[in-house]
Order: C-alpha cells, then sequence, then structure tokens
C-alpha cells in the first residue's frame, strides 16, 4: 500500500471539503450569489469525484461507502485506519 499516496490523497479531500463548507457557509448569508452558487457546485462535484477515487483505490471512506456498494471482502475494516496512518 502507497500510503503517501493515500495521504496525499485525503488531503486533497479535506482541502475540497473546506472550500465546499466555507462556500457553504458564505451562501447562508449571501443566497443570490451566483459566482458562489457555481463555485459552490464546482467544489461539491470536484469532491465527489475526489472521493470516488480515493474509494476506488483504498477503499471506503466511512463504513457505508461513498455512492456505492461494497466490494467482497468486506473492505471497512481492512487496511489501517486513519489514526494508525
Amino acid at each position: 500500500m502507497n500510503c503517501e499516496k493515500q495521504m496525499s490523497m485525503l488531503k486533497k479531500i479535506q482541502e475540497m471539503q473546506f472550500v465546499a463548507v466555507e462556500l457553504n457557509l458564505y451562501l447562508d448569508t449571501h443566497p443570490c450569489d451566483v459566482e458562489a452558487i457555481n463555485d459552490f457546485n464546482c467544489a461539491v462535484q470536484m469532491l465527489e469525484k475526489r472521493k470516488k477515487a480515493y474509494q476506488d483505490e483504498f477503499g471506503p471512506l466511512l463504513n457505508f461507502g461513498f455512492g456505492g456498494y461494497s466490494k467482497e471482502p468486506w473492505q471497512w475494516a481492512m487496511g489501517p485506519w486513519p489514526w494508525e496512518m
């Protein structure tokens, strides 16, 4: 398992989650800002792609996966836990 690649992918997911949350908070107070809405939609789309890419390579981020069913064998308990990396 390539821990450097896994950590890099997790960091990119965290960065995009931060962007999406910040835009979400901004849109709570500026609901008519079309540019911010477009930026939010773009960030969410990129976040979904990054999560899917991570899950395809390293297994689920959550115990109920992201956008799909579990492969065999059950993958949730396989590999290192986030605090073990």
